[in-house]
């Protein structure tokens, strides 16, 4: 689930990025709502990952790589958030 939770919000935002890049840099207000829930996706990503991760009875693989890709997304919200401040 954590990985499922991971690519979901890292197209989102990807997807968000790409239309407001292609509308000028507007965004509309959809796009901010899809931020926000691919923002809940990745933290609750990241915790099931993390959690996964500490039980010794899974594979490792899928809870790290679900862990990172949400991550990943959770990073990519923070430079959003960041460049929407300082610029």
């Amino acid at each position: 689930m954590s990985v499922i939770l991971g690519m979901i919000s890292l197209a989102a935002l990807v997807t968000v990025v790409f239309l407001a890049y292609q509308n000028g840099g507007e965004a509309a207000v959809k796009f901010g709502v899809t931020g926000v829930l691919a923002t809940v996706f990745a933290v609750t990503g990241a915790v099931l990952g993390v959690i996964t991760a500490c039980n010794k009875s899974y594979y490792k693989l899928f809870p790290v790589l679900g862990t990172i890709l949400n991550f990943i997304a959770l990073g990519g919200v923070s430079l959003i958030l960041y460049a929407g401040v300082n610029l």
